[in-house]
């Protein structure tokens, strides 16, 4: 009996490796996917650079929403790099492969990155509420301290979060096969092609993301409406409040746009369906592209500041 169970544990030490399928199989497909994410990298990296220099060197944005866009703008450089650049690699090799190593690493900060952007999202949510409905007493509440520990529980949540679903998966035996129908490696191909029963790793897998995600969501949702509905009771209060509207919607926007993929992803069971790829495309790549666009772009301080700030260093013109 010993025997066979050590003839068993040599077998599932086999995988060393993972082939993933990718997103297409035709060549020019794959070419046309290639201009196009790479387009899509090339803005996110540079603008969301701009950003945290921008935030960091005018005088002027020093309120807490700047100091977490900034953030937000770091994390955004972050999550679009952990899949973003193998993928683009990966258009032009025929067999797509990432060692077991370079898998659990991919799925530790994508989970990492992407559960902290989620509580930093929830912490600007908190952010607009004391500005909107406690406005005498915004800079009081938060100030920088308070903004630094927030952050700080944001990481800290999403390291953890992470690191729950790394000590899932690394137990779990991978004799064969060992092929991943993804781009990129997650925990919900991974499981699939484990030589073991994983339903209790899936129900627990299931609770820490799908759970948070759905209740992240449907917080946020909730509080935002409550804002809502807070500023149409002021809505005679001209301009500020009708800026302040735009953010709280801006903000929705973001928050539906992150959390749909993912409560679409994590929970539910971890079946194959026809709109995986598509849906984790939007998560990884479309979505950090989007944040900078919807959040920034649509900030007329952050975009006098961003255009000032292009003339005096990259431009070399005067004020």
């Amino acid at each position: 009996m010993k025997k066979s169970e050590e003839m068993e544990t040599a077998n599932y030490t086999r995988v060393t490796e993972f082939v993933l399928t990718g997103l297409s199989q035709a060549r020019e497909v794959q070419l046309v996917l290639f201009v196009i994410f790479l387009s899509f990298y090339l803005f996110i990296i540079p603008v969301n650079i701009l950003i945290i220099c921008t935030i960091r060197l005018d005088p002027h944005l020093t309120s807490p929403m700047y100091f977490l866009l900034a953030n937000l703008a770091f994390l955004d450089i972050w999550y679009s790099s952990i899949t973003a650049p193998k993928m683009l690699v990966d258009f032009f090799v025929e067999r797509k492969v990432i060692s077991f190593g370079g898998c659990i690493a991919q799925l530790f900060f994508l989970h990492f990155v992407g559960a902290s952007e989620m509580f930093l999202l929830t912490v600007m949510a908190f952010d607009r509420y004391a500005a909107i409905c406690r406005p005498l007493h915004y800079a009081t509440i938060m100030n920088r301290r308070l903004c630094c520990i927030l952050v700080a529980f944001s990481w800290m949540g999403g390291f953890i979060h992470s690191t729950i679903q790394v000590a899932l998966i690394v137990r779990l035996p991978f004799c064969g096969p060992n092929e991943l129908d993804s781009y990129f490696c997650d925990i919900t191909q991974v499981v699939r092609i484990a030589c073991a029963n994983t339903f209790p790793e899936e129900l627990v897998m299931i609770f820490s993301s799908g759970l948070i995600s759905v209740v992240c969501f449907i917080a946020l949702l909730t509080s935002y409406a409550f804002l809502l509905v807070m500023l149409k009771k002021h809505s005679g209060s001209g301009e500020s409040t009708s800026r302040a509207m735009s953010t709280c919607y801006s903000h929705i926007t973001i928050v539906v746009l992150m959390f749909g993929p993912s409560i679409y992803i994590y929970a539910r069971p971890f079946d194959s369906f026809s709109l995986d790829k598509v849906v984790s495309v939007f998560h990884t790549v479309i979505f950090p592209l989007l944040n900078p666009i919807v959040y920034t772009l649509r900030n007329k301080e952050v975009k006098m500041a961003m255009r000032k700030l292009v003339n005096r260093y990259i431009l070399c013109k005067e004020k």
